[in-house]
């Protein structure tokens, strides 16, 4: 059974970071691209960021550009988002998602994650 396993998430101060982890079981991460997205109440999904297989091609939400920054370490199977310069309208849970095929900033993933609480607080 594949799960993606989120973690990083917590309360922080605006202008502070964080990093987020995007943890793979049942699937080699290294075989898929990984997007993050975030979500609160009230408001539809948002795409934040993505990278592809090796890592060369990166997409982010203008939202976040220049403050987010997603890598991945397929030798640990994982993906990350660090996260700077937060902003109290980040405050959203944020999950990852991966795909066979390149998805980019759109909602076309395969699997997808529960999610880690991110609030920002001003």
């Amino acid at each position: 059974q594949v799960q993606l396993v989120e973690s990083g998430g917590g309360l922080v101060q605006a202008g502070g970071s964080l990093r987020l982890s995007c943890a793979a079981s049942g699937l080699t991460l290294g075989s898929r691209h990984v997007g993050w997205f975030r979500q609160t109440p009230g408001k539809e999904r948002e795409a934040v960021a993505a990278i592809n297989l090796g890592g060369a091609v990166k997409a982010y939400a203008d939202s976040v550009k220049g403050r987010f920054t997603i890598s991945r370490d397929n030798a640990k199977n994982t993906v990350y988002l660090q996260m700077d310069s937060l902003k109290p309208e980040d405050t959203a849970l944020y999950y990852c998602a991966a795909a066979a095929r390149w998805a980019g900033l759109t909602a076309k993933y395969d699997y997808w994650g529960q999610g880690t609480q991110v609030t920002v607080s001003s």
